[in-house]
């Protein structure tokens, strides 16, 4: 065993190859674990104590986790949080992540939906272990599948038999009129037990009719469900007094949500459900059932909703909420994972920036606040900008030239233009997609412009001084090739003989030297951008202002200038 896992374990990364060896010594004792809990959470629903070490946040290991989507469109943000937190508990304690889909929303489910959110998930590096596409022991992992088998059927049909369950034969009218009674007498509109003791003939005999019926769960008189979620603490639910008596199979067989979930994650052997806060009062009817049919409770943890910074739900009037707008936009798989980690969880350190191996070292359930988490567009931007500039310089030259190229700012994403443009704006982009922009600028020569601000205005002397000489070091061909293999020693050099003529330094040269050249106050390095200018004219597709019409203009420009008047 350990022999086998070992070469799985040269995939992983270091920081978890012990947790995965742990992880495959640890059926048997997952095992009895998993009894364990199943007892003590029976004990808990009686009465007889508390079994929150039970459902604590120490290591598991051989951990089981599931994300199970419903794919009806794009992966929101909140989802993919959800994801994360899944997989990086399975990946910490050396176990399993599962991807199941709920598609049993046949009006709305499409399975390009499904193959655009597993696209997502493999983009943000959440490869899953089993699921639709990996395959595993548990197939088929999509829910409509599973109901061909007729799982959900014969387990429904274990309840009534148990008598856990009963067939309930009120039309969709009756029910209707009960609710509405209900409504008008101010009493919470729950089913009110028609058929839970009915008379076996009477009910044998409907059945013999062949008259559609639902199986409703029969909820234990008094009945209370309490779980130790591992992010909001104890929750508990008087039972008999919120839900009544649920429908398990609508009629025509088809089960509902709530008895699927149970019934695949028991089958599944999933041990953490992680999921978002909404799902929170669909676990006292899930613990419900998976009591009744014997199978163990897995631990919870709900996590809180994710906002807007107007602290609402996030949505889309918030601007980007889903994995592929966030991909399109130049936003990085790593960063992305990194900020949504940090949506609710700290590592009680002021650490913001994390790796992935990081992330998975660091990660615990416990540490997740059950308080609503605001997205901030500025740091997720900022982290992003972290990791960009964290990348080997040829990667990041990968990535920052295929931009150019498809903005139609670049031919080629891997010529000499694209590599200097990447390196001339490594320091001042946060996304991918900042780089066309700023490229296109650096391209640019507004020198009229700038030269009627304000700002300019202040250089005075100091301006018309560099401009003058610059002028007369391009036409004396003192100034070297950008193109050239030692351009930036020979531009530093040319830079200081001219400062040491004019007898200026600091920002007294370097500020009127870049309205000069660039044309504008700000912007990357100088030295960077003539470069870049140099390589524009075999490597840019977009228009450029070439070096020596620079001068042109500028020359023209100096001419305009007034001398200060003496005094």
């Amino acid at each position: 065993l350990i022999r086998e896992h070992s070469s799985a374990s040269a995939k992983s990364t270091p920081m978890h190859t012990l947790a995965m060896l742990l992880g495959a010594l640890a059926p048997l004792s997952y095992s009895l674990q998993r009894g364990a809990v199943s007892t003590a959470s029976r004990g808990l629903a009686r009465g007889k104590g508390r079994a929150s070490h039970l459902y604590g946040c120490a290591a598991e290991p051989g951990a089981r986790t599931r994300f199970a989507p419903s794919p009806t469109g794009s992966l929101h943000v909140g989802g993919a949080r959800t994801a994360l937190f899944s997989w990086l508990w399975a990946r910490q304690n050396g176990g399993q992540f599962i991807i199941r889909i709920e598609d049993t929303d046949t009006a709305r489910s499409t399975r390009a939906s499904e193959q655009e959110v597993l696209a997502d998930l493999s983009w943000l590096g959440l490869e899953h272990d089993e699921g639709p596409t990996a395959g595993g022991p548990d197939t088929p992992y999509r829910q409509s599948e599973r109901m061909q088998t007729g799982l959900y059927q014969e387990l429904a049909q274990q309840l009534v038999d148990s008598g856990a369950a009963y067939p309930c034969f009120c039309t969709q009218e009756e029910l209707d009129a009960k609710r509405q009674a209900a409504e008008a007498a101010g009493e919470d509109p729950k089913y009110d037990g028609t058929w839970r003791d009915a008379d076996a003939g009477e009910v044998a005999r409907r059945m013999a009719a062949g008259e559609p019926y639902t199986v409703r769960f029969k909820v234990p008189p008094g009945k209370k469900v309490k779980i130790d979620d591992a992010v909001r603490g104890e929750v508990e639910w008087d039972v008999e007094a919120t839900v009544g008596d649920f429908i398990l199979l609508r009629s025509g067989g088809m089960p509902v949500y709530n008895f699927c979930v149970a019934v695949d994650d028991a089958k599944m052997r999933i041990s953490t459900v992680i999921r978002a806060e909404e799902h929170l009062t669909n676990t006292v009817r899930q613990v419900l059932i998976l009591e009744a049919l014997g199978f163990p409770l897995p631990r919870f943890a709900h996590l809180s909703l994710v906002l807007g910074e107007d602290r609402s739900k996030l949505s889309k009037r918030h601007g980007a909420t889903s994995v592929t707008q966030f991909k399109e936009q130049g936003y990085l798989p790593q960063a992305m994972l990194n900020y949504l980690c940090l949506l609710g969880w700290n590592d009680s350190t002021d650490k913001e920036i994390y790796s992935v191996d990081e992330l998975v070292a660091a990660f615990s359930i416990n540490r997740v606040t059950k308080s609503p988490a605001v997205f901030d567009i500025k740091k997720l931007n900022w982290i992003n900008g972290q990791h960009l500039r964290a990348l080997p310089e040829a990667e990041r030259a990968e990535l920052v030239g295929s931009h150019l190229a498809s903005a139609g700012v670049a031919k080629d994403a891997h010529s000499a233009f694209a590599a200097a443009a990447s390196k001339m704006v490594a320091e001042k982009i946060e996304l991918v997609n900042d780089a066309s922009p700023l490229v296109r600028d650096v391209l640019a020569y507004p020198l009229g412009e700038t030269l009627s601000s304000a700002a300019a205005a202040k250089l005075g002397g100091d301006l018309r001084a560099v401009c003058a000489a610059l002028v007369a070091a391009h036409k004396a061909g003192q100034l070297p090739d950008g193109a050239g293999a030692d351009f930036e020693a020979e531009w530093k050099a040319a830079v200081k003989r001219m400062g040491e003529a004019l007898g200026l330094k600091g920002k007294s040269l370097f500020m009127p030297l870049r309205v000069a050249v660039t044309g504008r106050l700000a912007g990357p390095e100088v030295a960077d951008q003539v470069k870049v200018l140099a390589l524009a004219a075999d490597g840019a597709v977009c228009e450029a202002v070439p070096f020596g019409q620079r001068m042109e203009q500028l020359e023209k420009a100096l001419e305009a200038m007034q001398a200060p008047v003496e005094a």
